[in-house]
């Protein structure tokens, strides 16, 4: 998706915009951290340059520990609680978004799934896609599967 995005937590306390800048194109985890952490069979995710996001409305956090040892702090609504970034600590400056708080996440189709050797039996991946058994393990791995879009 090119362009500013808009979204929200579900109560409207908190709203934000994603500025059009340095982004990935989104993608579908299905590990077993997205799965309880969401309460769902997987997350959608699109990492993007932090500098890019505004903010209005209170916020809370949450931290832990990756089983990587990265530490991770997941941000959302003071109020609804419904998570709307994280930041991981081995890649400052960036964070991730929860695709599903954008107001137009129905157009959001994930450029590739991951983690889908532990996925829900049920969820059926579309063909044509990339997924992979576990994640990328370098920089180089993730821009050439979710890279930012040319053009």
């Amino acid at each position: 998706m090119k362009g500013d995005l808009t979204g929200g937590c579900i109560c409207g306390a908190v709203r934000y915009t994603l500025h059009d800048g340095f982004r990935f194109r989104p993608y579908a985890c299905h590990c077993t951290e997205c799965q309880p952490r969401t309460g769902s069979a997987f997350s959608e995710h699109m990492l993007f340059a932090r500098q890019d996001l505004t903010i209005e409305g209170a916020l809370d956090a949450g931290a832990y520990t990756q089983p990587s040892g990265a530490g991770s702090t997941i941000w959302g609504c003071a109020t609804c609680k419904t998570r709307i970034f994280a930041e991981n600590d081995t890649r400052p400056g960036f964070a991730s978004l929860r695709c599903g708080t954008l107001d137009r996440s129905a157009e959001i189709v994930p450029a590739a799934h991951l983690w889908v050797g532990s996925k829900q039996a049920w969820v059926m991946l579309p063909e044509g896609v990339p997924a992979l058994a576990e994640q990328p393990r370098s920089p180089a791995e993730w821009m050439a599967l979710v890279g930012p879009q040319k053009g």
